[in-house]
């Protein structure tokens, strides 16, 4: 039975809605199935009255009660309705007014609804309040591209503040919950401001999902391009016949990471800055930096090596082949490849050849290398003073490069080459770093295992290196990379080394470089000594092969110059030829051991770090007030031994028979000369 209405209230068929809120003069079709719905909309239509729309709490209630029910809906007109094959009804109705629910009663299984009529407020928003919610509701129909732009021409031709907020709610798309709560809100003012509070939020959502849009579909675009010039690229390629197409640095790259058989870590890194790679865009600066990085890695020789060979009759023989002399150090070499024999251990001393310019040391390098089949890797040391020389410079530096030592290895290929390190003792030192404090990680067994490069960032591999370094002299090596060296010293040669030197490999590279034979050009002994003892004044034998070079020269220049029909005859390089050709000599032939002897000269010898010197000494006592002087650009050492010796006389005066007092009234100068013509004595 329905209840006893009270004054005002109405009752009037219910169909509970699912997530569905009806607002005033909206129009909207709905679904009707369940049973108590399907009968209220039967009663309503047979008694021609509306029917009251209601949001349920929950959707997922089918049989709602009154407590299951929102407090606030709407009534409507049912316009249309058509029963479709399944049993439902789908109809189309039209708001009338809000309306609050009292109680609820079921009749002839139709839902009915008691209503209160819905009490709202009479005071009227402000006009700038209205006109903002209307520029909010154009821009949100222009981004939205979800409303007909008649929607909003009809909603600017409406002047009732109630009816423009009805329509305004009926078509923002907001949560059924937000849209109860507008359709709650009974102070006209109140809801125009929650109206915009949502279409600001709408607006700005609106504009995010814009923005998104656009990016995925600019990186769409960017790759449907991409992917068309590349197969233009391969119908190029194929059609002028130059084969796969080969513009896939990340597939080139990929395929020899792999096959480079790098260590595990190495590799995860290797992987992972290719994966970077793959990500970047090609046209960036560290995409190319990236890719230089992975080139590097791939270059290195992680596990190339080659088998030593440890013969020694050979190694003799090679070293014999090359080198003239030098004994103690060819000896100390095949002990060196005895002992690797025997112990097959990848670690060993750093040997440093020490000696003049041109005695052979880098070549012995070579020597060596030939000698056990391995590969000859050079870096020249002279002038470095530059840490990042040694392990590189970072990767954050624009041109970064590896150190010379990595570099050295990737372009010989191997893992165990002969490694000379040439002139260590010419390094210096400034602000940028101690390039010698850097080699001694290079140069120490129990470190080099694993060297660290700056630029690489991992671990490189050199214990099967053979280092060999060279210096012309020991004592401008930093003490900390003497410490880790073995010193072998190679002095000068004889003049009659020399000679042999000059037949053995001097006379025939020269004859191969300036095109003369044997048949127009014979060495005779004097004249190979005179070039020796006139021309040149070395411990080595690189400016004698200027020398013969020169002579060769000028041999070739008569031989062309010779008239076509008569035969060359043969130049014999005699004492009297070679200053034909050579001109004057360039030094002294003067023996001061063959002069007389003379009170006050002495004969010294003098060691520099290109060769030694014949040092004669004179000192001349004159007249005077008891002075010292010292000429001949003497450095600290010497001239503290003159002084010394000064010092020496005046102590022992008694016993060496000289008056004591001699030093008050006499002068003693001595001179230093290597030239005799230059004598205090003459």
């Amino acid at each position: 039975m329905s209840p006893r209405l009270k004054k005002g209230q109405i009752s009037l068929p219910m169909i509970p809605l699912k997530d569905i809120v009806i607002f005033p003069h909206m129009v909207s079709p709905l679904l009707i199935g369940r049973p108590h719905s399907l009968a209220s909309v039967e009663d309503a239509i047979e008694s021609e009255q509306p029917v009251f729309l209601c949001m349920q709490l929950s959707a997922e209630t089918d049989e709602p009660t009154l407590e299951d029910l929102h407090g606030v809906g709407v009534t409507a007109n049912v316009v249309q309705s058509i029963r479709l094959p399944d049993g439902s009804i789908k109809i189309v109705v039209e708001g009338l007014n809000r309306a609050a629910i009292a109680n609820s009663f079921v009749q002839d299984e139709a839902m009915y609804a008691v209503l209160d009529p819905f009490e709202g407020d009479d005071e009227l928003p402000e006009d700038a309040l209205i006109n903002v919610v209307k520029k909010q509701f154009e821009e949100y129909a222009q981004q939205s591209q979800r409303l007909a732009p008649e929607i909003v021409l009809s909603l600017n031709t409406i002047d009732d503040p109630d009816l423009l907020a009805d329509m305004l709610c009926a078509h923002i798309n907001v949560k059924a919950a937000e849209r109860q709560e507008l359709l709650e809100t009974p102070n006209l003012t109140l809801l125009f401001e929650r109206i915009s509070i949502y279409l600001s939020r709408e607006l700005e959502l609106l504009s995010m999902e814009n923005d998104v849009r656009d990016r995925v579909r600019d990186q769409m675009e960017k790759g449907q391009r991409e992917y068309y010039l590349t197969e233009q690229m391969r119908a190029i390629q194929k059609e002028l016949g130059s084969g796969e197409f080969a513009g896939d640095e990340v597939q080139e790259l990929r395929a020899l990471i792999e096959k480079s058989k790098m260590p595990k870590d190495v590799k995860d890194k290797a992987r992972r800055e290719l994966q970077r790679f793959e990500r970047m865009p090609a046209m960036t600066p560290e995409s190319g930096i990236l890719q230089t990085y992975l080139e590097w890695l791939t270059d290195l020789p992680w596990s190339k090596r080659t088998r030593d060979v440890l013969d020694l009759k050979k190694a003799d023989k090679v070293l014999n082949e090359d080198h003239y002399g030098l004994e103690k150090v060819k000896e100390r070499i095949l002990e060196f490849l005895a002992v690797r024999k025997l112990s097959r251990s990848t670690r060993g001393p750093v040997m440093c050849l020490v000696g003049p310019p041109g005695v052979g040391k880098t070549s012995l390098g070579k020597s060596i290398a030939r000698a056990m089949g391995r590969k000859f890797a050079r870096v020249s040391l002279g002038g470095v003073r530059d840490e990042a020389e040694i392990r590189g410079h970072r990767r954050t530096y624009i041109g970064a490069l590896p150190g010379q030592i990595i570099q050295s290895m990737a372009k010989c290929g191997v893992q165990n080459p002969v490694f000379v390190l040439d002139e260590i003792d010419k390094m210096s030192v400034d602000f940028r770093g101690d390039p010698s404090s850097a080699l001694l990680e290079v140069l120490d067994p129990q470190q080099n295992k694993n060297f660290s490069d700056h630029y690489l960032e991992v671990d490189f591999d050199l214990s099967e290196v053979f280092f060999l370094t060279t210096a012309n002299s020991e004592y401008d090596i930093p003490e900390p990379l003497l410490d880790r060296m073995e010193i072998i010293r190679i002095p000068g040669y004889t003049p009659l080394e020399k000679e042999h030197i000059a037949r053995q490999f001097l006379i025939p590279r020269q004859f191969e470089e300036t095109g003369v034979t044997k048949k127009n050009v014979e060495f005779r002994s004097d004249g190979l000594q005179t070039i020796i003892h006139r021309y040149t004044a070395e411990a080595g034998v690189r400016d004698l092969d200027r020398q013969i070079g020169k002579v060769c020269r000028k041999v070739a220049r008569k031989v062309i110059s010779a008239p076509k029909k008569s035969s060359p005859s043969v130049q014999k390089i005699t004492e009297k030829a070679v200053y034909t050709l050579l001109g004057p000599p360039t030094y002294s032939d003067i023996d001061i051991y063959a002069k007389e002897p003379a009170v006050g000269l002495s004969i010294g010898l003098a060691w520099t770090s290109v060769g030694g010197e014949t040092l004669p000494i004179e000192t001349t006592v004159m007249k005077g007030k008891g002075e010292l002087k010292l000429t001949g650009q003497l450095g600290e050492v010497m001239q503290e031994s003159a002084q010394a010796a000064y010092t020496y006389l005046r102590a022992r005066a008694k016993e060496l028979r000289i008056p004591i007092m001699f030093w008050t009234s006499a002068d003693i100068h001595v001179h230093y000369c290597l030239n005799y013509n230059t004598s205090i004595l003459s």
